[in-house]
């Protein structure tokens, strides 16, 4: 059989169990005579090409309290795959509800067909529980057979019966068809379904089909529906779940809910239940002498049914509706939904609470109320407490619910009280949460200032179920899986960062789970209007909301928001220079924003901000009408998110690491690096981050003796160009010539590697061997020669040669004209070298225009007004490069340059010294250029 209808064909039928005829072993038989027989299979239509569904045919019978499915598949084996897919037939049945009849297997090929029942019984039954797994037990058979002889070009047909009836649904009759979707093709696709006239049987297509024919046929009325189901309507991405369709055609006998609530009540009935002085009579007893307040009791009966009895489900023996009692529940210390509930039920009627049981669908519960009546349309049963007027609605298969939680609202939108005098459907409004699921406690120490990383402490606090699924979960880990684990979850709340210790605890009365974790964060200030900025606000930001309702079809479609859920974040941020010019910006109160309710405080001090935001969504849905304000509301939110922006002149950062060093900020820093390297399991990585910590405050001595450690263990391209470019800047040029040639050598084909060689030869004088090599590659061709070009032209600009580094540069815009980094590096050459400087500004122009940033052509046109001597123009352009890139170190250099030109000396001094600060040699390289500054004194 293909994929899907093996698929089909272990859906068709909603076992619901109970026994009537048992069947331990197949049957084989004929199709029974109400069946219609599917067209036959043309032989001429065989082989490989056309559907890979020849024939899917459900037909069903509901008669006496009994339903009968029959369903016969044709297959075309169109593939390796297929073939693969098809080479073993299994059947599944539940025999406490009913028999498997076979009717037939064979292979059709060609005008021959092959029978593989000749030989009687021939299928192999397998007891296997395939839900072991997923912690439950179904009691199924399965009975199968290899399809030998199968060949790519057959058809394999197979069709059989499964009868079922269940005594706990008093005659009741209830079923599904799963229908073809508009996606797939079939030569001959249809549901039917057959019931005596005088039964009252109800239908109804959970999806857009094509004509629903109803007929009487002699004694009996039949419904055929003809698939695969035409294309369905295109919905919203939001648009609450009882809008989308199923591919399901239900059937059942039920008059209405009330029907369905009373025939299932006998089953939940807890009195007398608990047998007097045994063992679960006296953890009742237990609870009772604890507290005689009903809710304080509620709490250590649910806490008892969820805690001391774990989940798996039994489908043995009735079990699909029956649940196990009590006692026996208590005993095995397991059950699935309906014993936890049954049990809980027993154990709430013996402590004088008033309870009832209501039935769920844990996924479709949006569904429900546009199913029709029946059993089916549930998956789950839980318990309905009423104390002091107050409904509580608790799941004896959840984890973690304590007394503030009892009064929360599950996500289960509709359900159905089981009464002995029958109840409708009730709908369930969400609310707030008593306490959040997850609540987020951030302490960010960024005194040290911009661009340093900030040390913090955080806790995640998880409340509940979380709570107890993470405590499990870490408490099963050990060594790198735990620390993993609890990585994971921190950066996920936290943002990005580097974790260097956590540590976790879990208090079981309150069912809370806490990480500490201590660590760094980095590159949360981003520059914005000339500003540095920190957005504090996690909550506007993680909102998704579309609520496009522009089509005439959707505009009556209310849209869905998250389910009931609350959160909690709250961060402070300590500031740089005590605060001094730091403003906060943004909303600091917050109400409802597309479907979630924000409670936000902000408080500030001196030297921190402190954002506190709870976030409650409450599966409400918003109507369509109110959609675009909702979205505008949101829109406008985003742009008002709460941020702390720094002073417009803020200090360089120069300024910045030496006034850090100069309080003793950056020692604690150090100390956490030292913390993670002690603790790494991957030590070289761990110092390959301190590495670029201590690069990024200049600390290149504290640099290379770490890059030394990472290469002595784990050499690479990337850490030999970093030391490289460190040796290089503390003029050691003879070991930045090694370790940039040690990075080739491990990846010579790379183009940059190849391109940093031939840059740090022509830096320390190799000019010849650069340009060979550079020349041996271009001569090899490829679509790399116009930037080999560039590279050649840049080693020959170092060398002063304005003629060979022009015609290299020409050379690589002739290949590739509307390059703007090769205009602009023909630009820079011309600026460099005094050449051609009329041209070089159309160049840099030009590169401007073309480029997706400008920051590298601007500062090549600023050198270009440098060398004609205007200035003004000049400075122009290197304020606009700096504004774009303000750590740029050359624009730095040059700024400082032109200032001193003006006479303005200390601006002049702050930015050369910023510039000498991060490139020690930027003298010496802009003296090639023929522009000097003056020395410090």
């Amino acid at each position: 059989m293909s994929d899907i209808a093996i698929r089909l064909a272990a859906s068709i039928v909603v076992l619901l169990t109970a026994p009537a005829h048992a069947g331990e072993k197949p049957l084989y038989a004929p199709a029974p005579a109400w069946v219609v027989s599917a067209p036959p299979v043309d032989p001429a239509r065989l082989g490989t090409d056309g559907s890979p569904i020849v024939v899917l045919d459900q037909q069903q019978r509901l008669d006496g309290g009994t339903v009968t499915t029959y369903l016969d598949s044709a297959n075309r084996i169109q593939s390796e795959q297929a073939l693969v897919n098809a080479g073993t037939i299994k059947l599944e049945w539940q025999p406490g509800a009913g028999d498997l009849i076979v009717h037939r297997i064979s292979i059709l090929r060609g005008a021959e067909s092959i029978d593989l029942l000749a030989n009687k019984e021939p299928l192999t039954i397998l007891r296997r529980e395939a839900g072991l797994e997923q912690l439950m037990i179904d009691g199924e058979l399965t009975a199968t057979m290899p399809v030998t002889g199968l060949r790519i070009g057959d058809v394999l047909r197979v069709s059989y019966s499964v009868t079922h009836s269940d005594e706990v649904l008093q005659g009741a009759m209830q079923s599904t068809a799963l229908l073809l979707g508009d996606q797939s093709r079939a030569d001959f696709a249809r549901v039917r379904i057959v019931w005596p006239a005088a039964t009252d049987v109800r239908w109804r297509a959970l999806a857009k089909t094509g004509e629903v024919k109803i007929v009487n046929a002699g004694k009996d009325r039949e419904l055929t529906l003809a698939l695969p189901l035409p294309k369905q309507p295109d919905l919203p991405g939001d648009v609450p779940v009882r809008f989308r369709p199923l591919p399901v055609l239900e059937v059942s006998t039920f008059k209405d809910w009330a029907d369905v609530s009373r025939v299932m009540e006998p089953l939940y009935r807890p009195q007398g239940l608990i047998t007097p002085g045994g063992a679960l009579a006296e953890a009742v007893a237990r609870i009772a002498a604890t507290t005689s307040d009903p809710r304080a009791r509620t709490a250590l009966a649910l806490r008892l049914v969820q805690s001391e009895v774990r989940y798996f489900f039994v489908g043995l023996d009735n079990g699909n509706y029956v649940p196990q009692p009590p006692e026996k529940t208590w005993a095995l210390r397991y059950g699935d939904c309906k014993a936890k509930t049954l049990l809980l039920l027993a154990v709430l009627d013996a402590l004088g609470v008033k309870a009832e049981a209501v039935m769920a669908h844990t996924q479709l519960g949006d569904h429900v109320s546009l199913r029709l009546p029946s059993a089916a349309a549930f998956n789950h049963v839980l318990v309905r407490a009423m104390i002091g007027g107050q409904d509580y609605w608790l799941d004896g298969t959840g984890t973690g619910t304590r007394a503030a939680d009892l009064g929360d609202t599950p996500n289960l939108r509709n359900v159905l009280p089981v009464r002995k005098n029958g109840a409708t459907l009730v709908a369930l409004v969400g609310h707030a949460n008593a306490r959040p699921g997850i609540e987020v406690h951030q302490r960010i120490d960024a005194r040290a200032g911009i661009g340093v990383v900030a040390p913090f402490t955080a806790d995640v606090v998880l409340h509940g179920a979380m709570a107890e699924s993470l405590n499990a979960s870490a408490s099963a880990a050990s060594g790198e899986k735990r620390k993993e684990v609890l990585d994971g979850i921190v950066v996920k709340l936290v943002g990005s960062s580097l974790i260097v210790s956590r540590s976790i605890s879990y208090d079981a009365d309150t069912a809370t789970t806490v990480i500490h974790a201590t660590g760094l964060a980095g590159g949360s200030w981003r520059r914005s209007d000339r500003r540095f900025e920190w957005v504090l606000d996690k909550v506007v930001g993680d909102i998704k909301f579309d609520g496009d309702r522009a089509r005439p079809e959707w505009r009556d479609m209310p849209v869905r928001t998250g389910d009931i859920a609350s959160a909690l974040f709250e961060t402070q941020l300590l500031l740089p220079d005590g605060g001094r010019g730091f403003v906060v910006e943004g909303d600091r109160t917050l109400t409802s924003i597309a479907g979630a309710d924000i409670s936000r405080v902000v408080t500030q001090t001196a030297d921190s901000v402190t954002l506190r935001d709870r976030a409650d969504e409450t599966a409400r849905e918003i109507k369509p009408a109110d959609a675009a304000a909702a979205r505008a509301a949101l829109a406008l939110a985003r742009t008002r998110r709460l941020k702390v922006k720094a002073p417009a002149d803020y200090p360089l950062r120069s300024q910045v690491i030496r006034a850090a060093q100069q309080k003793g900020l950056i020692a604690p820093i150090e100390a956490a690096y030292a913390t993670l390297i002690a603790e790494a399991t991957d030590k070289a990585d761990a110092t390959a981050k301190r590495a670029d910590f201590r690069r990024s405050i200049q600390d290149r001595a504290g640099a290379i003796a770490d890059l030394d450690q990472v290469i002595a263990t784990r050499p690479d391209v990337d850490t030999y160009l970093a030391r490289a470019g460190l040796q290089y800047a503390q003029k050691n040029d003879a070991r930045a010539l090694a370790d940039t040639r040690a990075a080739y050598a491990l990846d010579p084909g790379a183009m940059r590697t190849l391109v940093a060689l031939a840059e740090m030869e022509g830096l320390t004088g190799q000019r010849a061997a650069a340009v060979a090599r550079l020349q041996e590659r271009i001569d090899a061709g490829g679509e790399n020669v116009p930037d080999l070009f560039g590279a050649k032209a840049d080693v020959e600009m170092t060398a002063g040669d304005a003629d060979a580094a022009l015609a290299s540069i020409n050379a690589a815009i002739a290949a590739k004209p509307g390059d703007s980094n090769l205009l602009n590096g023909r630009c820079w050459i011309k600026a460099t070298l005094s050449v051609q400087l009329d041209t070089a500004l159309k160049d840099c122009t030009k590169a401007i225009e073309l480029g997706e940033s400008s920051v590298a052509a601007l500062d090549s046109r600023s050198l270009v007004y440098f060398k004609l001597g205007r200035m003004d123009d000049a400075l122009i352009d290197i304020d606009a490069a700096l504004d774009q890139a303000p750590e740029l170190v050359a624009s730095r250099f040059m700024r400082g340059v032109i200032a001193e030109r003006q006479g303005r000396t200390a601006a002049a001094a702050d930015d050369l010294a910023a510039a000498r600060f991060a490139n020690p040699r930027i003298d010496d390289q802009y003296a090639r250029y023929g522009v000097k500054a003056a020395k410090p004194s």
